[in-house]
């Protein structure tokens, strides 16, 4: 039996080692075949196939395209110059100075900064939507000022279409201007009509290089109506195009549009002037407002009518509002007389999308006047934009004092006092009136 048993375990441990052979030499087999797998997984990642692309040659086209249209727009825009060297020399000029632009349009003549918001009484939001982020030229840029000695003069003409409603500038030339730099100038032409600073009103003339007599002969136009150019001031400046500084400043001239002959077209010499001092009105004006007065006494009318007085407010139209920095004007006018001690005496007319030159036609009547409290009341007229205030105007004495109190809202310039007074003195009848819409107004 012991014999038996001894060579049935050999039996087995042969089976084993066979097996175990076998086992191992598969485990061997499984990972040569796994390793040449992942060889060639790698493979096929590393060499992967481009993938063709569908229209190669209209690919080309387009690009060829594209630089055609680039060359032909380059052209363009040096069209004025006098050779291809200084074509060339302009672009460049205008690639380097483009990163150091500040305003809207890329005047660095025109400053980095805006003018501060000013609070004005009890004005909060005066300037919220009418900041002073334009160039207007010597009066809120920060240009090179002073750094040239001004000489010389301009010739413009100005002429107003009134079928299309234009204001037509044709910038002829420029004589004898100062030398910004070794004896030679780069001068273009800058243009506002004031009070407006933005880039709405902003127009310049191209650039005359290596010149102190520049000859443009060129015709900016603004689309304004008639009415509106007596609130308006033309400012016409002329610049010294620098590469990478600050553009120098070489003279300007002011025009009151509301004092100009315009059946005279033909051009005029203009003295270029040093740097303009900020002029205060210019920038507490923000349009004009045309409405008239009728105060009625009471009982002067047939069957002695009216019972108590009334005061007629007959709102026409504001004209040369400054457009809002975003979006489009929602124009409405209110009304109260102060003292206004219930605080629901109040009107308003409806709102005006869309102009900056609204008319409203409206009539505001306020009774229970007597011609004693005309003395003592102020007529507060303020236009809004949505819910900003642009600023109004004040009809009362200017005395400061109400009712023998002190009030802050009896602040009318002497002109709204003259007017006032006229309305006065000049019962049951209409008295026209058109006065600058001011921002610092003193709101009740």
């Amino acid at each position: 039996m012991s014999v038996f048993k001894e060579q049935k375990s050999q039996r087995q441990e042969e089976t084993t080692e066979v097996n175990t052979v076998d086992l191992e030499d598969g485990e061997i087999i499984e990972k040569e075949t796994n390793i040449e797998d992942k060889k060639k997984e790698s493979l096929n990642l590393s060499v992967a196939p481009e993938p063709r692309p569908r229209t190669k040659r209209s690919a080309k086209m387009n690009i060829q395209q594209r630089d055609d249209i680039s060359e032909v727009e380059s052209r363009e825009i040096t069209e004025g110059s006098v050779t291809d060297t200084e074509a060339l020399e302009d672009r460049s000029l205008q690639n380097t100075t483009s990163s150091l632009q500040a305003d809207s349009d890329g005047d660095i003549d025109s400053g980095s900064t805006e003018l501060d918001y000013t609070r004005f009484g009890s004005v909060n939001n005066l300037y919220s939507n009418h900041t002073m982020s334009g160039s207007m030229m010597s009066l809120y840029s920060v240009g090179d000022f002073g750094s040239v000695n001004v000489s010389g003069q301009i010739q413009f003409s100005l002429q107003y279409d009134s079928r299309k409603e234009e204001l037509h500038v044709r910038v002829c030339r420029c004589q004898d201007l100062a030398p910004a730099r070794k004896n030679r100038s780069d001068p273009y032409v800058k243009l506002y009509l004031l009070p407006d600073n933005t880039s709405h009103s902003k127009r310049k003339t191209s650039v005359k290089r290596k010149t102190l007599n520049p000859v443009y002969d060129e015709t900016v136009k603004y689309k304004v109506r008639k009415s509106d150019l007596l609130a308006r001031v033309l400012s016409v400046s002329v610049w010294h195009m620098e590469r990478v500084r600050r553009n120098l400043f070489l003279g300007e001239v002011e025009v009151q549009l509301n004092q100009c002959d315009w059946s005279q077209s033909k051009p005029a010499w203009y003295p270029l002037q040093p740097r303009v001092q900020m002029n205060p009105e210019a920038v507490l004006s923000r349009g004009t407002i045309l409405l008239t007065l009728k105060f009625i006494p009471p009982g002067s009318e047939e069957g002695g009518f009216p019972l108590t007085g009334e005061l007629h407010i007959w709102l026409k139209e504001i004209v040369g509002l400054l457009p809002p920095k975003r979006g489009t004007p929602n124009i409405s006018v209110k009304s109260v007389i102060l003292p206004d001690e219930s605080g629901v005496s109040g009107q308003q007319t409806r709102v005006v999308r869309g102009s900056v030159s609204p008319v409203f036609n409206h009539t505001m009547v306020y009774d229970g006047l007597q011609s004693v409290d005309l003395i003592q009341a102020c007529v507060e007229i303020t236009v809004w934009n949505t819910s900003s205030c642009l600023g109004g105007v004040h009809l009362s004495t200017g005395s400061g004092v109400s009712y023998g109190q002190k009030v802050c809202w009896m602040d009318s310039t002497e002109e709204e006092i003259s007017l006032w007074n006229t309305v006065i003195q000049n019962p049951n009848n209409w008295v026209d009136i058109s006065l600058p819409v001011r921002t610092n107004l003193q709101l009740s």
